[in-house]
């Protein structure tokens, strides 16, 4: 099943399974944290893999112009109901996107399902003018959580698993160049598990507060980037 089928499947729960959980909460507050940072009133953001386009949404809130892209249809239609501007589209069919963009965010290891980085970035070197920012979150290849659990210890540490790949920072600085500058990375979920993993609330609120202080960013479930157009 490819993974636009599968989050056909998935579109009509999976705010309920994890934008809307503890953890989905505080690892998502994460990102918007550095989000907020780069992309401000005015901006014109490309949001590639925008899911149920909870990311777009909170933008838009906040004055950004986004246009959002997702491969699923029903993700898309999930975007579209909650009034986010979205139409059906790859990511690695972006070479026949028009138009000039102050940055581009792609969340939540959307970038784990491409193999071929480095052409993304080519085809993303023209849509995003020169200083425009990328920031990007993908799923690590070291998760300090599922080291913990026997079935899922040694999965990502090969750098794939099935159709998903688990880029290391390096590797993901060296597809960007020679376009785009690494900027700045951070870890998210630190201490906020995966997504499987289910806590009380109260305990992942306090795992969050924690997150912010502890310097354990390679240990992360993911990785979040920011890159500067050169």
């Amino acid at each position: 099943m490819s993974a636009a089928a599968l989050f056909d499947r998935l579109a009509p729960r999976y705010d309920e399974l994890w934008t809307n959980t503890p953890v989905g909460r505080a690892q998502r507050n994460a990102v918007w944290r550095v989000m907020d940072l780069v992309f401000g009133p005015g901006d014109r953001v490309l949001d590639i893999g925008c899911g149920t386009g909870e990311d777009a949404a909170h933008l838009a809130a906040r004055g950004v112009l986004v246009h959002a892209l997702d491969a699923s249809p029903a993700m898309v239609a999930q975007a579209l109901a909650r009034g986010v501007a979205a139409e059906v589209l790859r990511a690695g069919d972006l070479g026949g996107l028009k138009g000039s963009f102050d940055g581009a965010l792609s969340n939540f290891g959307v970038l784990n399902c491409i193999q071929d980085l480095s052409g993304l970035s080519r085809v993303l070197t023209p849509l995003i003018r020169p200083n425009g920012r990328l920031v990007i979150c993908t799923m690590g290849r070291f998760c300090a959580w599922e080291i913990l659990s026997f079935k899922r210890a040694f999965r990502r540490l090969p750098g794939r698993h099935g159709d998903i790949c688990y880029p290391t920072v390096g590797q993901l600085r060296a597809a960007f160049a020679p376009h785009f500058e690494l900027l700045y990375w951070t870890g998210i979920g630190k201490l906020v598990p995966p997504s499987y993993v289910k806590l009380p609330a109260r305990i992942v609120t306090l795992l969050e507060r924690l997150d912010r202080v502890v310097p354990l960013r390679c240990c992360a479930d993911h990785r979040l980037l920011v890159f500067r157009r050169k």
